[in-house]
């Protein structure tokens, strides 16, 4: 048995949490489509391979001017 059990525990942010998602249901398909319209995103890994070609290094002290 493990010393830190705790049978039945539930602490309070997880019932707020169970308790709003019981009060209204659709909750958490409006946060996936909140979050499809932020974060899930396809992704174009040929446009991402030509903008890390075309990078420019840049100078160790970027402030230096450069000494002709």
């Amino acid at each position: 048995m493990n010393i830190f059990y705790r049978p039945q525990y539930v602490s309070e942010a997880t019932k707020f949490i169970n308790e709003l998602k019981a009060k209204n249901p659709a909750l958490e398909a409006s946060q996936r489509q909140g979050r499809s319209l932020l974060w899930d995103k396809a992704v174009d890994r040929e446009a991402w391979r030509e903008f890390r070609a075309a990078e420019v290094a840049q100078k160790p002290y970027v402030y230096q001017n450069k000494a002709d």
